[in-house]
C-alpha cells in the first residue's frame, strides 16, 4: 500500500499537482541531483524536519582492494540532521545502514 501512494503522490509531484495539505507533515526529504549531474551537495534540512538526504550522480572510480585499484561505482551521499534532535551516532548509523542497503539490495528483503 505505501508503494502505491508513494507512486502516486510522485507523480503528483512531477506533473506539479501536489496540494498544500500533501505536502505537510513530512520529517525527512530525499533530495536528488544525481539526476541533473549534480555532485557533493550538502542539504538543508527544510524546518519542521529533522533531516535530509542528498544523492548525487553515481560515477565509477578506482578503488584500491585486496593489493590493487578497481573500478567501482561510487554515489556520494550527503546526511544534514538537526543535532537538537538526532545524536551524530546514530545518524552515522542510519547513513551506514543506507549504503549497506544499496550495496546489498538483496538484504532487505531478507530483513522482513
Amino acid at each position: 500500500k505505501i508503494s502505491i501512494e508513494l507512486n502516486e503522490i510522485s507523480k503528483k509531484a512531477r506533473d506539479k499537482k501536489l496540494t498544500l495539505e500533501e505536502m505537510q507533515g513530512g520529517c525527512f526529504t530525499i533530495s536528488n541531483l544525481g539526476g541533473i549531474g549534480g555532485t557533493y551537495f550538502t542539504p538543508i534540512v527544510n524546518s519542521p524536519e529533522v533531516a535530509i538526504l542528498g544523492v548525487s550522480k553515481s560515477a565509477y572510480e578506482p578503488v584500491y582492494i585486496d593489493g590493487e585499484f578497481k573500478p567501482r561505482l561510487m554515489m556520494p551521499l550527503s546526511l544534514s540532521y538537526d543535532h537538537r534532535i538526532i545524536d551524530g551516532a546514530d545518524a552515522i548509523r542510519f547513513l551506514r545502514w543506507v549504503v549497506n542497503a544499496l550495496e546489498n539490495p538483496f538484504l532487505l528483503s531478507l530483513e522482513g
